[in-house]
């Protein structure tokens, strides 16, 4: 019984956030109609995801990782036998940063803008003080420099290595897992064995010290 009220409160709280960011980012963009896409999952996991943006198919759906990204992301926790649904995942930005072809009109992805990480910083640090999660991986360089708060960071210096971290300003302390994007695999296939192989080590980490 207790447990199941310890759900309810968590669930009741995650949802607060939601809608105060929902509620700021229509502030802050009152003329661009942005869609936010919240993190979702169990909100007592011992593992937090967190990437860089939505994309299309996340905003179109509000949900995140469920466009290719989202598809390669799936497979390889699969062949670790790490389950989406005992994780919780979000990303850094919560909505999509796009820009416009002048020829075509047509929006595409690019990489968030440093004020929009900055803008979404209180709302990724609050997710991880609800969940409070004993290991967090960040997915590429954007949420890589979020969450140790150091810009000069690269994935392709860190990934694999894990490191004791605490988000500027506060809140629970995490070991930080730093892997590639997802993404990355789909526009540079010779990453895919280094993916593979981080997020072995990650399963054999969570398994041995988690």
């Amino acid at each position: 019984m207790m447990a199941k009220a310890q759900t309810q409160s968590r669930e009741k709280i995650h949802e607060q956030i939601r809608q105060a960011c929902v509620d700021f980012i229509e502030q802050i963009y009152p003329d661009q109609s942005k869609i936010v896409v919240f993190g979702e999952g169990n909100l007592s996991a011992k593992l937090m995801l967190v990437g860089e943006a939505p994309g299309e198919q996340e905003t179109l759906r509000q949900r995140p990782f469920v466009g290719s990204a989202g598809k390669n992301l799936d497979r390889f926790l699969e062949l670790v036998h790490l389950e989406r649904e005992a994780l919780y995942i979000t990303n850094t930005v919560k909505f999509r940063p796009t820009k416009r072809n002048e020829k075509t009109g047509r929006l595409s992805n690019r990489p968030p803008e440093r004020e929009e990480v900055l803008l979404c910083t209180r709302f990724l640090r609050e997710e991880i003080n609800l969940v409070s999660p004993r290991v967090i991986a960040s997915l590429g360089n954007v949420a890589l420099r979020a969450l140790a708060g150091d810009r000069r960071l690269t994935i392709g210096a860190e990934h694999g290595r894990p490191r004791p971290c605490q988000m500027a300003g506060g809140g629970v302390e995490f070991i930080l897992f730093p892997l590639y994007h997802p993404a990355s695999v789909i526009y540079n296939n010779k990453l895919k064995e280094t993916y593979e192989q981080d997020v072995a080590q990650l399963a054999q980490y969570l398994k041995e010290r988690v």
